[in-house]
């Protein structure tokens, strides 16, 4: 017998038959698991296999025996016979006993059971086999009680990683395989913190496994995605997982099916639309983010309280300017193609329509109000679409659309030159006559009207906005208010919402800072040091699923001092004029316009110093200590597809 083989010898005189050659569908089809029939020529029946009696049929027709390799191997006498009440069948060993191979552990009347008119074959089946075995080989034909009829290949043991660091490479190879292997994936892509696979069928992916991994801080079943939240490095390990998985990232994600998931339509919808717009947006949010610090830093190096480092008018500052300034301005392009790859649609053709709205001469006639006509008493203006998100979001969806439309009409050998042809005509004249104009009016007035709800509420608002925030991150509906932040400094240049915003990071990274420095454990002061860092630096993900969530008391330190902070935005009226948030963010506090007015800078600083001390003394006196057990990683609702 070979390394990591157990031989399964023949529990009588007969013929043994494949399983797939039995009499009963259940066992036949291998439902109960891999193993053999053997029709008997004599009622002496003995145990396939050595191990441990752990099961004894009270109607005496099956005997389960686990062996000590862990295989769980059934002894079924007969066919339909457990509604013979044990008649036929005499069991000579009891429950606990340790029996040899080849040891006689029952007898069957076998004339009884025919007369009954039922089966007499002996099933010998692996009721564990998908854990334990890799495969299993069966000689049919005449046996002798005792003789080795069938090998079954052990599976390899694995190594227990869940504590070791692994290398990028390693852990690619584990989450690979733990997704259900290559060839279950469909598609990858990643955003700030997750690896987002499209997996074939999402059963088999090994979600304890995964989640227990470290390097791994939780699994989400969201938007018909499977998400690897990986964190601040997910960006090394999506290129060695596509570094294994060459020409992966050529592939299309599957189309979207109709079926059901038990959501009703408007959650279904609702769920829909987030994902639509998280894909949409997640793509471009680190360059977004990167713009409003060099815009923040150029303010603060023309304070004349700094000795006005850079002149407005210098090439210098034009020119660094510019280079921030591109992200905003040309957001409807970059939008405009992420929003495109989600859905499947071409990018290029996104793109150019971003680039059409943003086209030099719209941008001037939009900027000077230019009529473009009239219809009887309503008037068609051109309108400024730089900065832009919601009238380029829907574009690309109606760009799509017609994509799928023109391929089903069009001969191939026009497609090439017309569906884009007909696409940007369409697309371009419905956005720039209809849709943008609404789109654009709404956005925008939503965007002025969230401003001026959170300055009026005052310390109301960022209390309760404050204190809340953050439980929006956990179920992914935090994506419905980064678009509308990014409106609101697009369209007004300013977001009190996002100021409010900014202390709830500065609070959950001050929470598991402070579990970081009261722990004595080595691993988590690792994790903490590192997840209080991406806080500060604006991603929270880290902090919240690696140590604060799993401690909860740590979690809702957090969520105190981000409450106080808020509290403190509000009274100050503090407002931010960039996107980046938390402590990295401090250069979007300053006015770009008016850079001497700096009473949104001494906000941040009183309020991050108000949600840091708050939220760390909570932590440290009341949130963390090391006799507390870590809970598990929390499980996720399911909740409309979450990027961060």
């Amino acid at each position: 017998m070979g390394h990591g083989e157990i031989e399964l010898l023949a529990p009588a005189n007969g013929e043994v038959i494949a399983l797939s050659k039995t009499s009963d569908s259940i066992f036949s089809k291998g439902t109960m698991g891999q193993g053999f029939g053997l029709t008997p020529s004599d009622g002496e029946v003995v145990t396939p296999v050595s191990g441990k009696v752990t099961m004894i049929a009270e109607t005496k027709h099956a005997i389960g025996i686990t062996t000590d390799d862990g295989l769980e191997v059934l002894v079924h006498m007969g066919v339909d016979t457990v509604g013979l009440n044990g008649e036929p069948f005499k069991v000579l060993i009891k429950n606990g006993d340790t029996v040899e191979e080849g040891q006689d552990i029952a007898t069957m009347d076998l004339d009884f059971i025919k007369n009954k008119g039922l089966d007499t074959t002996i099933m010998i089946l692996i009721t564990n086999s998908s854990m334990k075995i890799d495969g299993l080989d069966v000689e049919e034909g005449p046996a002798k009680t005792g003789d080795v009829v069938a090998h079954a290949y052990l599976k390899e043991d694995e190594e227990d990683t869940s504590d070791k660091k692994l290398s990028y490479d390693e852990l690619a190879t584990f989450i690979i395989k733990n997704v259900g292997g290559k060839d279950n994936i469909n598609s990858l892509v990643h955003c700030i913190t997750r690896l987002r696979f499209n997996l074939k069928d999402e059963s088999k992916a090994n979600d304890n496994k995964l989640k227990n991994q470290r390097g791994i801080l939780d699994i989400m079943h969201a938007g018909g995605q499977y998400q690897v939240v990986i964190g601040n490095e997910v960006t090394n390990v999506f290129d060695a997982v596509m570094k294994q998985l060459p020409g992966l990232g050529n592939n299309p994600a599957p189309e979207p099916t109709n079926q059901d998931d038990g959501k009703n339509p408007v959650s279904r919808a609702f769920g829909n639309l987030i994902g639509f717009i998280t894909g949409s947006m997640s793509p471009v949010i680190g360059v977004i983010a990167a713009s409003g610090i060099i815009k923040g830093l150029l303010a603060l190096l023309t304070l004349p309280q700094l000795g006005a480092l850079l002149n407005v008018k210098s090439p210098v500052y034009i020119t660094v300017s510019a280079m921030a300034d591109s992200a905003f301005f040309f957001l409807p392009i970059m939008v405009g193609f992420a929003a495109a790859k989600r859905l499947n649609s071409d990018p290029i053709i996104a793109a150019v329509i971003g680039g059409f709205i943003t086209y030099p001469k719209m941008i001037s006639w939009g900027t000077a109000g230019k009529m473009m006509f009239n219809l009887g008493s309503w008037n068609f203006q051109f309108l400024n679409y730089s900065y832009s998100i919601f009238p380029m979001i829907l574009a690309a969806w109606l760009a799509a659309k017609c994509e799928q439309w023109l391929k089903k009409v069009l001969p191939s050998y026009l497609q090439m030159i017309f569906i884009p042809l007909i696409t940007i005509l369409a697309v371009s004249t419905i956005t720039l006559v209809v849709t943008g104009p609404v789109i654009q009016g709404a956005a925008n007035g939503i965007a002025v009207f969230i401003n001026w709800l959170v300055s009026a509420s005052g310390w109301v608002g960022g209390l309760i906005i404050g204190a809340f925030y953050q439980l929006l991150v956990i179920f992914g509906l935090h994506w419905g208010v980064v678009p509308l932040i990014a409106q609101q400094i697009a369209g007004t240049g300013q977001s009190a919402l996002n100021a409010i915003v900014c202390s709830t990071m500065v609070a959950q990274g001050a929470a598991v800072l402070a579990v970081a420095i009261k722990s004595k454990k080595a691993d988590m002061k690792e994790l903490g040091i590192a997840a209080a860092i991406s806080a500060f630096c604006g991603v929270t993900e880290p902090a919240i699923y690696g140590i604060n969530l799993r401690f909860k008391k740590v979690f809702a330190s957090g969520c105190i001092g981000s409450a106080f902070g808020g509290l403190v935005t509000g009274l100050m009226h503090g407002t931010m004029y960039g996107f980046t948030g938390s402590l990295i963010g401090f250069s979007s506090f300053f006015n770009p316009v008016h850079p001497t007015q700096l009473n949104s800078f001494y906000t941040f600083l009183i309020s991050s110093a108000v949600s840091l001390i708050v939220a760390f003394i909570a932590a440290w006196v009341w949130g963390y200590n090391d006799n507390m057990t870590m809970g598990k990683k929390v499980e996720k609702k399911k909740r409309p597809d979450s990027v961060k």
